[in-house]
Parts: C-alpha cells; structure tokens; sequence
C-alpha cells in the first residue's frame, strides 16, 4: 500500500502551471497534506486518484484506491443505496432469498456477501431507500464516505472530509478512519484531525517535504526551522554588509596608496619608466585584492539569497476589520417563538458584544435561524452564508464591493481587496471564476466592509475554504473585532481560539446552553 509520485508535472489548459518535476512517496499509514489555497492539493488528490491525468510525469498506486472529493455531485432522484453502490447487490440478494438461484444474482453478489452488516456499520438505521435530496449537506458527506469504505480500498483519499459535519458526525468519521488499515492521506483544515495523522507531507513552493507526527507536531517544527531560517537571514544580511563595507575600505585605500606612489615617485624624480613600473604592480595588487573581494561580496550575496528563500513567508489574509464597538449590554436581537421547519418556539436574546457558537446537529436549522436573525435585528449585520452564494457571479470582484461600499473610493477598495489577497488585475476577476477560497475571501471583503459597518457578525462555517495560515488570521481577526458576532462552526479548536463566551445548542427544535 503505496503511493509513489515521479517527475510529476500538471497544467491547466490556458498553460496555468499547478506543480512541476514533483516527486515524493507516502508509505502505509496516515498523512495529512497541507499546503496553502491554490497550491494545488486537491489537484494532487485527483492526479493520485486518476481522475486527471498528468502533463508529464507519473502516478503509481498499490491497491484499490478510495477518493471522496470536496465537492460531492448531488443527485436529487438517487436514494441512498444508490449513492453507497449496493442498490443492485441487495436487489441480488433479495433473488436469491426468494429463490432465483441464478448465476446473474451470483455474479451481481460477487464477494459481497457480508454486504448488510457492513452498511448497517457505515450507515447505522438510515433508511437505504431514502431520496438524496432529503439528506443535509453533512449527512451526503458521511454517506460519500461510506461508500468509499464500502469499497474495501487499499488507499484512501479524502478532501476535505469534515465539511459540514457536525460534532458527532465528526467523531463518527474519526473513529471510521481510526479503523481503516490501509494508506490514508487527507486534505483538511481540520487540526484536530490532522493530529491524529501519524506524518503530515506539506506541499510548498512546488515541493512536498514530510513531517513526522500529527498537525501539532508538525507547527512545532515548522515553528522551529522558522527561527532558524529567521537567525540565517539577519547573519547573512550582516555579513553581506561587512563584505561590502570592506570592498569599499580596500578599495579606498589601494586609491590612496596609488596616490602616494604617484606623488613620492614625482617628488623623488624616479625615472618614468620605474615610476611606470611601480605604478602598474600596485594596479595589478589592487586588481587582485578587488577580485578577492568581489568574489567573497558575490558569495555573501547568494548565501543571503538561500538564507531568504528558506524564510516562510506565505500569502496570508490581513485582515483589519472595521473598528466597531458595540456598548456592553445593547439588544442586538431578541426574539421569542421563532418558527421554522425544523424548530417551532425558539427564543434567543443577543447583546453586545456578546461572542456566540452556534453549534447542533447537521439539519438541526443552524443556518435558518442565522437567517431570522439577519431578518429581526436591529442593527447592521453582515451574514457570511454557508453557500456563498451573496455575491453576483458575473460581477468582479472590484464591483462586487463597490455594490457593498458605493462610497468608498477606488483607492480604498483596492487596499481592502489587497488585505484579502485580491491584488492587481485579480481584483477584476468575475465572481464566476473565483474558486471556493478566493469566492469566501472575496464574500468576507464586502460583507466586513459593507456601508453602515456591521456591528454583528453571523458566520455560518467560515472555515470551510481556508487554509491553515487563513484560519489563524480569521482567528486573530475575530479577536480583535470590538462588534458582536454569532458563528456557526463544527470546529473545536476554531471556537476555543476565538475565546467564545456563549455556547448555545440547536437540537430537536429546541435552543438550549452548551452543558
């Protein structure tokens, strides 16, 4: 159970290149891949899966490999067992038990005949024949899950796989993978599975480089090299200084030295040819102690360029969210007997600058009741939704916050959009061709920046898109933030980080405090 990646090589169509001449192994076990938004870790999960072939270069995988991507096809009409594949074993199945012993019913059964205990210990008592379209986005991520491990694969790749699972749903899936024996690698944002990864490999600058241990581990070590590479850089610096300094001083005083020869030979009356003589060795000697210096200036200089291309510097949010403050104790919202499909007679009371986790099962009405609040409130919000769907796809992304921020000048805006790593001529993309970290970036830029300032934030799973440095950005943003807000989010630690002072339940058509 190996994956093996050779000279690997892979770019779009328009000639965009992802990644160049990449090669690296991942052995038995659990690796989480990492890396930063768009450095191309689920195209590498596609390449290994074979659903896109290489430009050049080559994939080899041990076994039969499992791959449940981030964006799941939703097929309303399909049922479950659809989804899970076993739609024509049971129908086998049931043949056979109603006595058509055929070799048509054997075949479709092939090795599956354990198939009904395996399913009732993937999917518990859901009902088999239940239509997609009924089931929340967490329960058609656990259930894409399931049919992979169905599979019985020797290799399992899975994006981003804690998306919209809510906290039991991720325990379930931990356990899952806990129990699987063959090579797991993982894409994910999710640092709590991450630390239960035995190596983490990390794609950077068109390299991955392996790391031994879970996610803490692994920011240890990053953590460590930085300080290093940090120390590295500020020695190299110096010692291009002193390099160059000392180019000049000798320089300087070979310049003198040419001086005074020239002046003593005239005033000893030396002959024009010893004078010629001695004037010409001293060039000579100086010409030699420049190129002594030159080359140890020409040294000092690609050392410091080594030491820099070993300092991380990555492309991360820099956020300066609007400077709200909301007075302690202000209703920003309170409602009694809200109603929906799912819960009827939910009351909740939110006052400034109170910080909230929404937190319930998946289908439990988390994002209907963000929207009541964006309805009942009675001051500015800004709501970032699940979907990311606020923005009009053929605006950019400039226009975008322009329709947000009419006020606000050109200059302005370009600044904002620079923090959120819209720069240039980026800032001109469509909404329509942003992928879905650029899409949550750009959504964040104009609900944070709307006209009146939001003094409450709803947040309905804003780490879904992020990577890892983006999240502790969004984090240390959200700390900072002197305004209300409400998130809803499945992450443990993202709600632990942003020191979250109310924790309230949504569960069976009730709201209920966190015990």
């Amino acid at each position: 159970m190996s994956i093996v990646c050779s000279h690997l090589s892979f770019g779009w169509p328009d000639g965009t290149p992802v990644f160049t001449d990449l090669s690296f192994s991942v052995g038995g076990g659990r690796t989480g891949l990492v890396a930063p938004n768009g450095a191309g870790k689920s195209t590498l999960l596609r390449l290994i899966a074979g659903v896109l072939p290489p430009t050049s270069g080559s994939v080899a995988v041990d076994g039969v490999v499992g791959y449940l991507p981030q964006e799941l096809p939703f097929l309303a009409d399909h049922s479950v067992a659809d989804v899970l594949g076993v739609t024509k074993i049971l129908a086998a199945l049931d043949a056979l038990a109603a006595g058509d012993a055929s070799e048509a019913v054997f075949a479709a059964i092939g090795d599956d005949w354990d198939i009904e205990e395996r399913l009732r210990a993937q999917v518990g008592d859901l009902e088999l024949d239940r239509p997609l379209s009924t089931l929340s986005g967490g329960q058609v991520v656990s259930l894409g899950l399931a049919a992979q491990l169905l599979k019985r694969p020797d290799v399992l790749l899975l994006d981003e796989p804690t998306n919209n699972l809510d906290s039991s749903a991720r325990q379930r899936l931990y356990a899952s993978l806990d129990g699987f024996g063959g090579a797991l690698v993982v894409v994910s944002h999710d640092r709590e599975l991450l630390d239960r990864m035995d190596a983490i490999a990390e794609l950077r600058a068109g390299e991955v480089s392996m790391f031994g241990g879970g996610f803490t581990a692994y920011e240890t070590a990053v953590a460590d090299a930085q300080r290093v590479a940090e120390g590295n850089l500020r020695n190299a610096e110096q010692l291009l200084k002193r390099e160059k300094r000392q180019m000049q001083e000798a320089r300087e005083r070979a310049d003198r030295r040419a001086s005074n020869a020239a002046r003593n030979a005239k005033d000893a009356g030396l002959p024009k040819i010893l004078a010629g003589k001695r004037k010409r060795s001293a060039e000579e000697s100086a010409g030699r102690s420049d190129d002594v210096h030159s080359r140890r200036v020409d040294g000092a200089r690609l050392r410091l360029d080594e030491a820099e291309r070993a300092v991380r510097d990555d492309d991360v949010l820099a956020l300066d969210l609007p400077a709200t403050e909301v007075p302690a104790g202000r209703v920003l919202f309170s409602e009694f007997g809200l109603r929906s499909a799912v819960f009827d007679g939910v009351s909740l009371d939110i006052h400034g600058p109170e910080r909230i986790a929404l937190t319930g099962p998946n289908g439990s009405g988390k994002s209907t009741l963000l929207r009541l609040v964006v309805a009942g409130a009675q001051v500015p919000v800004a709501h970032l939704s699940q979907r990311l769907d606020l923005l009009d796809p053929s605006s950019t992304v400039l226009e975008s916050l322009t329709a947000f921020a009419p006020a606000m000048s050109v200059t302005r805006r370009r600044h904002l959009l620079a923090q959120f790593l819209f720069r240039g001529d980026m800032v001109d993309l469509p909404v329509s061709a942003l992928s879905g970290g650029e899409r949550l970036r750009a959504t964040l830029a104009c609900v944070l920046f709307a006209e009146p300032a939001p003094q409450l934030l709803l947040l309905d799973e804003p780490t879904n898109n992020l990577d890892l440095v983006s999240v502790g950005q969004l984090e240390s943003a959200l700390n900072a933030y002197r305004g209300a807000f409400v998130v809803v989010s499945h992450d443990g630690r993202f709600l632990d980080n942003i020191a979250v002072q109310r924790r309230l339940v949504l569960e069976a058509g009730t709201l209920t405090p966190s015990r």
